[in-house]
């Protein structure tokens, strides 16, 4: 019967100021990891939206790619050499280079990236590419991308205003700008390394990019025939294209990006250290309340070991305490995280939501945390000596 009482919560709960406290810094713990993954996964998301979104099977990009944000061409006539293999039923250039948009009620440039490819049929799966290709055959018509961060202006606003709108287009080295109209908007977002997309024609694009050749392009697709061996092709066109270029899957490429912003960038390693440092913190926290509560009740915890509870019963209690605040606490963190993940979200433009993943993630982790600390604390506890304290 002795068993059945609520000890741990009852030794919790009797001192409500402490608790609120501790609650609130488990909630304050689980903010901040909510935060740094969210922010971590946005960075994934975000830096291969364009490669979730080209369509194709395989791509081939050159043997020294880095990142989508760096420029690495190759030459085009691997493209056709690729389409020469039985399986492959179609291949697709793309051509990606930074430049400035001018901000005209500003008059501040602020970089974009270019994506360039030939309209005759979409390489993209987005909607509002595929409905406006005709446009994009017209000589100097460009799609802006709606979700681009603000510093460009009102051209989505003005757009769908139905008015005409011209924006000027700088290479690095220019200081006149070539002029462009804004034919559709589409939505593709922002990344770390991006702040804003214009999807032009490759006739466009050689245009504003003068030094550029229609022979150096810089992503290429391939779609396989219904039926083909994807594995098969691979190994074949890796086999026999020239080594100047790699053939990679939609995975493998995805996951080329993800690797050089976790581990070629500061920024992937301090998105990694903030989560372990807010894990050592939660566990200090919890730790202190833990160990506060144990010599308050170091009394009456001897009292229980004289009467001949073990020191399983006694540390149980310990690691329901644990359990209890990192399930309340975590609570709070929650809900707050969904607020400042909508502000983020707003004010950043990057894909900032909640995911079931990363919600149990972070409870797993406060879980932890508090067992970490609770076992931390429990020192004292396995130690004391009734006879000392009576």
């Amino acid at each position: 019967m002795i068993l059945q009482i609520p000890l741990a919560w009852l030794q919790l709960a009797k001192q409500r100021v402490r608790f609120i406290v501790a609650l609130a810094g488990i909630a304050f713990v689980s903010v901040l990891m909510f935060l740094q993954i969210g922010f971590q996964d946005a960075l994934y998301a975000s830096a291969t939206q364009l490669h979730q979104n080209l369509e194709g099977n395989l791509f081939i990009i050159s043997i020294q790619y880095q990142s989508l944000t760096s420029n690495q061409s190759f030459p085009r006539q691997r493209l056709y050499q690729a389409l020469g293999f039985e399986d492959v039923e179609l291949v697709s250039p793309l051509y990606v280079q930074f430049a400035k948009l001018k901000n005209k009620e500003t008059g501040l440039k602020y970089p974009i990236y270019i994506l360039a490819f030939d309209p005759v049929r979409s390489i993209f799966h987005i909607a509002n590419i595929k409905e406006n290709l005709n446009l994009l055959q017209l000589p100097n018509k460009v799609l802006f991308d709606r979700a681009s961060r603000p510093e460009f202006g009102e051209i989505a606003q003005n757009f769908a205003q139905g008015n005409t709108v011209d924006v000027e287009i700088f290479r690095y080295t220019d200081l006149v700008g070539y002029q462009v109209t804004v034919a559709g908007l589409f939505s593709m977002g922002p990344s770390f390394g991006v702040d804003g997309n214009l999807i032009v024609s490759t006739s466009t694009f050689l245009r504003i990019f003068q030094e550029r050749s229609v022979e150096n392009i810089d992503i290429g697709l391939i779609k396989l025939k219904p039926g083909a061996n994807e594995k098969k092709l691979l190994a074949e066109l890796s086999a026999k294209l020239p080594k100047d270029v790699t053939v990679i899957t939609r995975d493998d490429f995805i996951n080329l990006e993800k690797d050089y912003w976790t581990l070629r960038t500061p920024i992937g390693f301090v998105f990694d250290l903030m989560v372990v440092m807010g894990f050592v913190v939660g566990v200090i926290v919890v730790y202190q309340i833990l160990y506060s509560n144990i010599s308050t009740h170091l009394a009456e915890y001897a009292t229980l070991k004289a009467m001949g509870f073990k020191n399983k019963y006694l540390l149980g209690i310990v690691f329901q305490q644990a359990l209890i605040l990192a399930s309340l606490g975590y609570i709070p963190g929650f809900a707050i995280s969904l607020g400042l993940y909508d502000i983020a979200k707003n004010a950043t433009k990057l894909p900032i939501s909640m995911s079931l993943q990363r919600a149990i993630t972070v409870l797993f982790l406060a879980v932890l945390m508090c067992l970490v600390s609770g076992f931390l604390s429990t020192n004292k506890l396995r130690n004391v000596d009734p006879a000392d304290i009576f």
